[in-house]
């Protein structure tokens, strides 16, 4: 068993199987028992109980990275989750946009992100390895890293939202233009058999499959945010995937309570600016301090303090979207 001690991007073997374990076991039991009876709606009370169960778990691993590292990589770690997950906020108003654009009902909407959630693992990983080893080679791109983080909070502050125009997607007109994709739904299949122009039997795509596909890409454009910002925290590569990884996990389950309401987080954009400006300026606010590093316990409560102050803003100012939702009639 001494293979087991073999490191693997500095870390034990036995640590990243451990990982990978109980990630696997995981969906396992999203797969094989909460959903053993095909497809259902998830309904808001299934949604935060199956996100606290998730988030009870990410923060619960920080437990076995303190008995194996420390307490400053712990801190590494929560920083970093807790980053992860509310940059993944943006990510659910686009997968809200997409299942919208190509009306995918509730009941099929767990399909497609369960399957996105596989992709996201391994596109993560494969991300976060080549992060590593260029940070490893060449410690100055931590630096291009920062200042990236700093001009995309800037930006995100002074620019207003963009307008997500699915119909109008590059991916999609490449997709419809080179293959042949149904203009309707098949149950929850990401494929059919239909009769060509000529009456042969050949296979499509649905709506499902392009859904699947869009989702993924987006998860692509958000990782050039999340990843340098977690690398900006810390360049152990096995904090990075795992706190990236357990945040991502717990996205499917969450996204079916935020997506109704996403808009009561209407002002949580700016706290996520200013959060990115923070996080890019650590590595310069150390040079200039002669800190060997930011001080990773005043980087967690920091973290912590901007987001709380942003999600309570953002609930103050839209405490009556709430009450006007609680005054519509239920459908």
């Amino acid at each position: 068993m001494e293979f087991l001690y073999l490191l693997f991007l500095g870390k034990p073997l036995w640590m990243w199987l451990l990982f990978i374990t109980l990630v696997i076991a995981l969906l396992a039991f999203d797969l094989g028992v909460l959903h053993k009876d095909g497809d259902h709606e998830i309904g808001v009370a299934e949604s935060l109980k199956l996100s606290a169960m998730y988030i009870a778990l990410g923060l619960g691993f920080s437990g076995f990275v303190y008995w194996q590292m420390g307490w400053e990589p712990t801190a590494h770690y929560l920083t970093a989750f807790v980053v992860e997950k509310t940059l993944a906020m943006d990510n659910v108003f686009v997968i809200a946009l997409i299942f919208t654009f190509f009306a995918i009902p509730r009941a099929y909407q767990h399909r497609v992100l369960f399957w996105g959630i596989l992709g996201v693992i391994v596109l993560r990983g494969i991300m976060i390895g080549l992060g590593a080893t260029i940070v490893a080679s060449y410690s100055w791109v931590l630096y291009i890293f920062a200042v990236f983080l700093i001009f995309t909070g800037i930006k995100m502050m002074f620019v207003g939202d963009n307008e997500h125009n699915i119909a109008d997607n590059p991916v999609l007109k490449f997709i419809k233009r080179r293959f042949r994709v149904t203009e309707e739904l098949h149950g929850n299949n990401f494929f059919v058999q239909k009769p060509d122009a000529g009456g042969k039997m050949v296979r499509y795509a649905t709506p499902l499959f392009i859904a699947l596909i869009l989702i993924e890409i987006a998860d692509l454009v958000f990782a050039v945010d999340s990843v340098p910002a977690v690398f900006t925290i810390t360049t152990d590569p096995y904090i990075v995937y795992t706190s990236n990884i357990f945040a991502i996990l717990g996205l499917r389950a969450l996204y079916f309570a935020l997506a109704a309401i996403l808009h009561r987080f209407a002002y949580l954009k700016y706290a996520l600016s200013l959060l990115l400006v923070f996080i890019g300026s650590k590595i310069f606010i150390a040079d200039l301090m002669g800190w060997e590093k930011f001080p990773p316990s005043w980087s967690l409560g920091i973290t912590f303090a901007i987001l709380t102050a942003g999600v309570v803003f953002s609930l103050w100012k839209t405490k009556g979207d709430a009450k006007h939702d609680l005054a519509k009639p239920a459908e």
